[in-house]
C-alpha cells in the first residue's frame, strides 16, 4: 500500500496526469468550444469572451497572459511544488490550444455543450487527481481558501457569475445558456472523475457478535476495523459499534460475514468519497 501511495506522489505519475488531462481540456476548448462560440468558465472563459468581442489575439494567448499575475501571486503564497505542477498544466493547455488544428463536428448546440462538458471535465478531473491544479483561477481559489477560509466553490461561483453576466450583455442569449449548460456538465464530470477511484463505503455494524465479526473482517477481507462505544437507547445497554471502511467489491462479502455471525445485526452503509490517512489516500499538500 505504501508503494502505491509513494507512486501517486511521484513526479512521473503527476506529470502524466497533468499533461494528459490538460491536453484533453485543450481539445475540448479548441475543437468544440471555439467553433460553437461557447464561453467556458474560469479564466479561459474570460479570455474567450474577450477574443469573441474584440477580435484581439485568441483565447489561448489571453489565458496565458492572465496566468502571469496569478503565478506571481502563487509564487509568494503557495508551495513551489503545487505551483510548478500547476504551471505545467497551464502551459500545456495554452500551447496545445495553439497547436490543435481540427474540429469535432457536432451540429446540435446542446449536444456540443454536453460533449464539451464531459471532455473538459474529465481532463480537469485528471489534473486535479495530481498534486497540482489546472492553473488560472485554481491558484487564487487555493490562496483564498488557505488565507481567509473562503471555500473554493464560492470563489468559482463569484467569478463565473460575473463572467456569464458580462456574456449575457455582449453575446447571444442562447449561446450563453448553452455555455452555462456546458459549465454545469464540466462540474459534474470533474466530481465524477475525482470520485471514480476514490469511492468508499463506510459501514457501521451493530451486533452482539461485533468482536467475532471484526476478527473475520480482518482475517478474510484484510482490512482494518474500529470499535465505537455506544449504548442502546431503549435498554440502556452498552454496545460496541463496529466501523469498517471498504469498497464496492468487498461490500457484499462484508455483509455476508456480518449476517452469518449475527442474523439480527444492524448493517448501515454510507457512501464516502474522501478517506485520507492510514492505508488509504495521503492528504494532498499544497
Amino acid at each position: 500500500m505504501s508503494i502505491k501511495r509513494d507512486f501517486s506522489y511521484s513526479l512521473t505519475w503527476n506529470l502524466f496526469l497533468i499533461v494528459c488531462g490538460s491536453f484533453i481540456q485543450a481539445v475540448g476548448f479548441k475543437a468544440i468550444a471555439i467553433p460553437h462560440g461557447f464561453v467556458p468558465s474560469g479564466l479561459f472563459g474570460l479570455g474567450a469572451l474577450i477574443a469573441y468581442t474584440t477580435g484581439w489575439l485568441n483565447a489561448g494567448l489571453w489565458y496565458l497572459l492572465f496566468n502571469i499575475p496569478m503565478f506571481v501571486l502563487g509564487y509568494l503564497l503557495i508551495t513551489r511544488r503545487f505551483l510548478g505542477y500547476s504551471f505545467v498544466a497551464m502551459l500545456t493547455i495554452s500551447l496545445a490550444f495553439m497547436v490543435i488544428d481540427f474540429e469535432i463536428v457536432i451540429q446540435n448546440q446542446l449536444y456540443a455543450a454536453v460533449c464539451f462538458g464531459v471532455l473538459v471535465g474529465a481532463g480537469a478531473g485528471m489534473v486535479l487527481r495530481s498534486l497540482g491544479s489546472n492553473g488560472g483561477l485554481d491558484v487564487v481559489a487555493v490562496i483564498l481558501n488557505q488565507r481567509y477560509n473562503i471555500g473554493v466553490g464560492k470563489t468559482y461561483f463569484a467569478f463565473n457569475f460575473l463572467l456569464f453576466s458580462a456574456s449575457f450583455a455582449s453575446l447571444d442569449n442562447d449561446l450563453v445558456i448553452a455555455s452555462l449548460i456546458a459549465a454545469f456538465v464540466v462540474s459534474v464530470s470533474v466530481e465524477y472523475c475525482l470520485s471514480l477511484f476514490n469511492q468508499r463505503k463506510l459501514c457501521l455494524i451493530i451486533s452482539h457478535q461485533s468482536a467475532q465479526i471484526a476478527d473475520q473482517v480482518m482475517d478474510k477481507l484484510k482490512v482494518g476495523a474500529t470499535f465505537l462505544e455506544g449504548m442502546g437507547a431503549y435498554k440502556k445497554e452498552p454496545r460496541r459499534v463496529l466501523m469498517v471502511v471498504t469498497n464496492n467489491i468487498q461490500l457484499k462479502r462484508l455483509e455476508e460475514i456480518a449476517f452469518t455471525a449475527d442474523p439480527h445485526a444492524l448493517f448501515i452503509v454510507e457512501n464516502t468519497f474522501s478517506v485520507i490517512g492510514s492505508t488509504f489516500s495521503r492528504r494532498k499538500m499544497y
